[in-house]
């Protein structure tokens, strides 16, 4: 972005960041700043996003999940994320409607980018979802869903795919929004966490 290291936040981003997320002009000013601070360069590099996480799961392994959420977030494939990026992914991870968040999920399952699920996909996030898990909370999950594999089975047996079939966007979403148990299962509520214990260290 032409602005990113200019220390002004431009008019044209603020106005379109207004329109398209919950956050204030105040507050997306207070933003900004934070996010200079901390990203001189006024880009975040996966491995800052990396290391952010990691400071937060010190009893786990995030550094998948982190790495999907990134990929998830980083729109133009560029490997960093600016100031846009940053703000979409906390107003999404956070407090986005409902269908906002479940085109994002499909993003972040379609690992391979080319707008279809498949099975090994789903069992890949899943996996790193798992990881973020600590053992202890993993034993109170359900016999169903308790590992991997079995989540994984789980979720593609609901959207009555065969073995090797794919799930596009408009099922995925579809068949989320009609089956609320699929959501609970496809989602890992850590994101919005993180960011509350992000706003309590830079108060």
């Amino acid at each position: 972005m032409g602005n990113a290291k200019s220390g002004a936040l431009s008019k044209e981003l603020l106005e379109e960041l207004k329109m398209n997320t919950k956050y204030s002009e105040e507050q997306l000013y207070a933003w900004y700043q934070k996010f200079l601070n901390e990203c001189p360069t006024g880009r975040i590099s996966r491995e800052q996003f990396e290391s952010i996480y990691a400071s937060f799961f010190p009893d786990a392994d995030p550094k998948a999940y982190a790495q999907h959420v990134f990929r998830s977030f980083d729109a133009n494939s560029d490997g960093t994320l600016d100031f846009k990026e940053y703000i979409v992914a906390l107003h999404l991870t956070s407090s986005g409607k409902t269908v906002e968040k479940l085109e994002w999920a499909f993003v972040l399952y379609d690992v391979d980018r080319n707008g279809t699920i498949t099975k090994n996909e789903i069992h890949e996030i899943v996996k790193s979802i798992f990881n973020m898990i600590s053992k202890e909370d993993q034993k109170n999950l359900p016999d169903d869903e308790n590992t991997p594999e079995k989540r994984t089975d789980k979720i593609w047996d609901f959207f009555g795919k065969k073995e090797n079939g794919k799930i596009t966007e408009g099922e995925f979403i579809q068949g989320v929004m009609d089956n609320k148990n699929i959501l609970r299962l496809i989602q890992f509520d850590e994101p919005q966490k993180v960011q509350e214990r992000l706003k309590e260290k830079k108060q």
